[in-house]
Parts: C-alpha cells; structure tokens; sequence
C-alpha cells in the first residue's frame, strides 16, 4: 500500500489576538439603550405613518 500522509491536527482552529482594541467602545448598557431606542422609534414611525 502507498504511504499516505495525514495531515498534522489542529481541526482549522487559528489563535488571534484575544482581545481587539477598538477606537470605538461601548457599554452593554449603551448597547441595550441604542436598541430600546430604536424599538420606539420604529413603532413610533409605524403608528405615525400607518404602515
């Protein structure tokens, strides 16, 4: 039989820098105020527009 050759285990897993420093950071609560205030702001235009 021919040899066959595995290749080496690793699964495709690739390490990247754990933690991503952005210019741009925001706080859970921003995060759930900015998507509170959408909510209201597409019901809001729904009702004001009657759509």
């Amino acid at each position: 039989m021919a040899d066959i050759g595995i290749p080496g285990m690793g699964g495709g897993l690739m390490r990247y820098k754990e933690e991503y420093n952005s210019k741009i950071k925001f706080g859970p609560g921003a995060v759930v105020g900015m998507i509170i205030v959408t909510i209201i702001l597409v019901v809001g235009l729904r009702i004001f527009l009657g759509a």
